[in-house]
């Protein structure tokens, strides 16, 4: 018997008892849809993170107060931290920027402030608003929709002008372009000059409501830049391949600046792509691996299910067995059609859940963040579903392989 016989006469079988089937499948498709939706939403995930990573700058890092990775440990540390680590000032600034051979660019921010914005009768609350320098927009990536980022000139002018966020210009400006536009900010009046493409949201949480200002507005409107608007510096290297000379020299001159000596600890953070990512592993690494440890049980579950039924199918269907084996159907030809059944019906429930599993992406991209299923993650997927039904048939099929032709003949069902 060939192998599209016997794959005609598993379908057959299959389609024979219907309900039955579509019953025992349902473990498999449960499975299956867990499985892929786990495995879609970590690739996703770690796919929206390295591209968030890119967007930034895959070769920028920033100079901070503190080190998220090393100073936020425990209490201990944090508490450490706050004594050791000085705040960044706009001196620290000005050194590393005549001091470094290896930086490409730096540019400085500070942490952003909740405020008011208002349009005539439209007033929105909680708005951050951000200081920095002119060349951060280069540095950050930042994709402008319409209008422009504001130059050194006005930064050192401290003039009162605003690059926004997409929500804000639609918010303030519904009809109109917002370029141009004036805005209060905080009760002072600023003038629109660009807007930033839309990003969306981030577990529903929103990137788009924000406004960046110069920072020596920022100073002057806001107040010092210390603790809640805290210093901190954005740069990049000159060359991809002096990326880490970059930071070390950044390291260096930190320390220098702050006369610290051989054995003392740094009194400053430096944060880098690789460390977001290096965090990102160790964080979600078990949680991603008992993830899908969870709906691999629910797949073993399913093929135990499918392993019953073809054994219970098998002593249903004794006397077909004797009867093809007394017309001189051989050990093998038995054993491949009832393995069949069972990697057919396998194999159907895996697509069934894969399908469902696309649906389910589908709507969580749409509702809280971006999911990827990649082909190798399809064909995995079928792969585990068609070796589970290896497993579940196995035993079954050695059993119908084995059956004596004249005992199954006389068996009475």
């Amino acid at each position: 018997m060939n192998l599209f016989e016997v794959l005609k006469v598993a379908v057959a079988a299959i389609w024979a008892h219907k309900l039955r089937s579509a019953l025992t499948l349902l473990g498999m498709i449960v499975g299956v849809t867990a499985f892929v939706t786990v495995v879609s939403l970590i690739q996703g995930f770690n796919v929206y993170i390295d591209e968030k990573i890119a967007g930034i700058g895959a070769k920028s890092f920033s100079v901070q107060r503190f080190n998220p990775f090393e100073d936020f440990k425990d209490t201990d540390t944090i508490a450490a931290a706050q004594r050791r680590n000085k705040e960044l000032t706009l001196e620290d600034y000005d050194y590393l920027k005549d001091h470094a051979t290896l930086i490409g660019k730096i540019g400085a921010k500070a942490r952003g402030t909740p405020s008011e914005v208002k349009r005539n009768d439209q007033v929105l609350q909680d708005v951050i608003v951000i200081g920095a320098t002119g060349n951060t927009a280069e540095i950050d990536n930042r994709n402008i929709a319409n209008g422009r980022f504001f130059t050194d000139t006005e930064n050192d002018g401290a003039a009162r002008v605003a690059y926004v966020g997409a929500d804000i210009a639609t918010k303030l400006f519904p009809a109109g372009n917002p370029v141009g536009g004036e805005i209060s900010i905080a009760g002072l009046p600023y003038r629109v000059i660009g807007v930033e493409e839309v990003k969306g949201t981030v577990f529903g949480i929103p990137q788009d409501n924000f406004i960046i200002i110069p920072l020596k507005t920022y100073a002057v409107n806001f107040g010092t830049l210390q603790r809640q608007r805290s210093l901190y510096f954005v740069a990049t290297s000159r060359t991809d391949a002096g990326f880490n000379d970059a930071v070390e020299e950044a390291r260096l001159l930190m320390r220098a600046r702050r006369h610290l000596g051989p054995n003392e600890k740094d009194n400053f953070g430096i944060v880098t792509p690789d460390a977001i990512t290096g965090l990102r592993d160790r964080l979600f690494g078990t949680i991603f691996i008992v993830a899908i440890a969870v709906p691999f049980i629910a797949l073993i579950v399913g093929a135990i299910v499918i392993m019953n039924i073809m054994l219970v199918s098998v002593t249903e269907r004794t006397k077909e067995i004797g009867l093809r084996k007394s017309l001189g159907a051989r050990k093998g030809d038995i054993l491949k059609q009832f393995l069949f059944e069972a990697i057919t019906m396998a194999t159907i429930g895996g697509a069934i859940g894969i399908f469902l599993a696309w649906i389910v992406g589908k709507v969580v991209t749409a509702m809280i963040f971006p999911t990827y299923l990649s082909l190798l993650a399809i064909l995995f997927a079928l792969a585990v579903s068609g070796g589970m039904g290896v497993l579940s048939g196995i035993v079954p099929a050695w059993k119908a392989a084995r059956l004596d032709p004249i005992e199954a003949l006389r068996t009475e069902l």
